[in-house]
């Protein structure tokens, strides 16, 4: 009896894996049925069922605690063999003008891969001057930098960090330098460093910001400026600025902000839940230059954190800025002035009562913007079973003065935006699919940035750890794509180029 029992439910875990959820359901159906219950014993469990039970528990948390990160492939969640591995065709490379940069995948021989860090979520990437990926992931537990391996997924340095205050500790970085804000008022300054062919993370400076910011201050965005200082700003709205050498100088705008910044040479833009705010440096300084206005709509919308927020601003070419506002019915995609604040033009994007984002919007073209539909996205519960939101990307462009909608795609991204590959002239992002069968589906998609046009979609994982929880996909070295989801990373690379194992 207790083979039949244990082949049963090998069965089913096999099934599921094959066809998802709708096995499972299938399955609790058939326990109802008390001949079913009767023929497999369910209801009396004996003493050697509970131990197999308790044993495979507590191998499972063993998985999780003890076995070294990246050594296992993220979990599966179901349904392999009822949603397609990839779709589309390969294409070849379609270069925008603009700063040379990293091509990501062409589509051509797929492969994917992953790597399982138990419970953490890496939700910042940046690859490194010697061609590796640096990574900021959290959990329970706190945080830590990662070093690692762009080919095998696996730390080959770790420091932890201080607690943060965010659900993600803000950072930036260049690839030589990362700075971190810590949930104990003070910015970080690391760097990976080579000594004795050992990897290492090395904090080579520390920015007390205690002085600045009252207590119990978040700082949720940092970014350094071309000219090196850096910049960041709180919850609450206070904005600051570090010269290099030099000591914080905090000014209060008295509005939240949960939004990033965005720096040009002269000093930094911040969103508010309210307004877009001008601050540069006098006399080290920060000071308010001027405060633009933008529609915040009737509150928080399903699928935003904070009621009245849009997206942060993207700097565009010939002295533009973009941002979503969060108007009603539709939000709009806003072109301000980047002299005064003052107001280009605007345009509607998505449907009625269907349109919010908290995600980036990606600067393409000089003067166009690509963002994606966030609505209705409330947490990871929402896509089980095969959901997802109504979504769509759309870019729009400024033209002569105006406004217009340049395309649209049914494509859903509900959390992480977009990026651009202008090597490739394809936009990638981390994409929900709709399965009848309940399967959660998540893939890495490439849009041609010129027309709207899906290229191809690579499967990078299905169950609810497979989503992105916000981390935008970075184009690493050697053609590469990554994605932090929350278990682990995803690679997707062409198989007749890139990184090899």
């Amino acid at each position: 009896m207790r083979w039949t029992r244990a082949v049963a439910w090998v069965a089913v875990a096999a099934l599921w894996l094959a066809c998802g959820p709708v096995v499972l359901l299938a399955a609790v159906a058939a326990m109802v049925h008390p001949r079913t219950r009767g023929r497999l014993r369910v209801d009396r469990p004996d003493r050697r069922t509970t131990l197999v039970g308790v044993a495979g528990l507590v191998l499972l948390l063993g998985a999780v605690w003890f076995v070294p990160d990246g050594r296992l492939p993220v979990p599966p969640g179901g349904g392999a063999w009822v949603t397609p591995g990839y779709t589309g065709r390969p294409v070849s490379p379609q270069p925008l003008p603009g700063e040379p940069d990293r091509p990501g995948p062409l589509g051509l021989s797929v492969e994917v891969d992953s790597g399982w860090y138990g419970a953490e979520h890496c939700g910042h990437l940046l690859p490194d001057t010697h061609e590796r990926l640096l990574a900021l992931c959290t959990s329970r537990s706190g945080a830590r930098l990662k070093v690692l391996d762009p080919r095998t997924l696996r730390p080959v340095a770790t420091a932890s960090l201080p607690d943060p205050c965010a659900d993600v500790p803000p950072a930036t970085g260049t690839g030589e330098e990362v700075v971190v804000a810590t949930g104990d008022r003070r910015l970080l300054h690391v760097t990976t460093t080579d000594g004795a062919d050992a990897p290492a993370v090395v904090t080579q400076r520390a920015v007390d910001l205690g002085r600045a910011l009252p207590a119990g201050a978040c700082v949720v965005s940092v970014a350094v400026d071309p000219v090196g200082r850096t910049w960041f700003v709180t919850r609450a709205g206070e904005v600051g600025v570090v010269a290099a050498e030099g000591e914080p100088s905090v000014l209060a705008l008295g509005e939240s902000v949960s939004q990033p910044l965005a720096v040009d040479r002269d000093g930094a833009y911040v969103t508010t839940a309210e307004a877009v705010h001008r601050v540069v440096t006098r006399a080290g300084a920060p000071l308010e230059t001027w405060r633009s206005a933008y529609e915040t709509g009737s509150g928080r919308k399903p699928g935003q954190r904070d009621a009245g927020s849009g997206s942060g601003v993207t700097l565009l070419e010939g002295g533009l800025l973009a941002l979503t506002d969060n108007a009603n019915p539709r939000m709009h995609v806003v072109v301000l002035r980047a002299v005064d604040g003052s107001q280009v033009c605007r345009q509607e994007v998505f449907e009625d009562d269907a349109s919010a984002t908290e995600a980036a919007l990606t600067a393409v073209g000089g003067t166009g913007v690509v963002v994606t539909n966030g609505h209705g996205w409330t947490g990871a519960w929402r896509g089980v079973l095969g959901r997802r939101p109504p979504g769509g990307v759309a870019r729009v462009d400024v033209v002569d003065g105006s406004c217009a909608t340049t395309w649209t795609s049914e494509e859903v991204a509900p959390t992480s935006g977009t990026t651009l590959s202008r090597a490739t002239g394809l936009l990638y992002a981390w994409t929900k699919r709709r399965s009848w069968l309940g399967v959660d589906a998540w893939y890495l998609t490439a849009l041609d940035a010129r027309t709207g046009r899906t290229a191809f979609a690579a499967r990078g994982g299905t169950g609810p750890w497979a989503g992105d929880a916000g981390s935008s996909v970075t184009i690493g070295p050697g053609g590469t794509a990554f994605v932090g989801t929350r278990a682990g990373l995803v690679r997707v690379v062409d198989g007749t180029r890139g990184l090899r194992d």
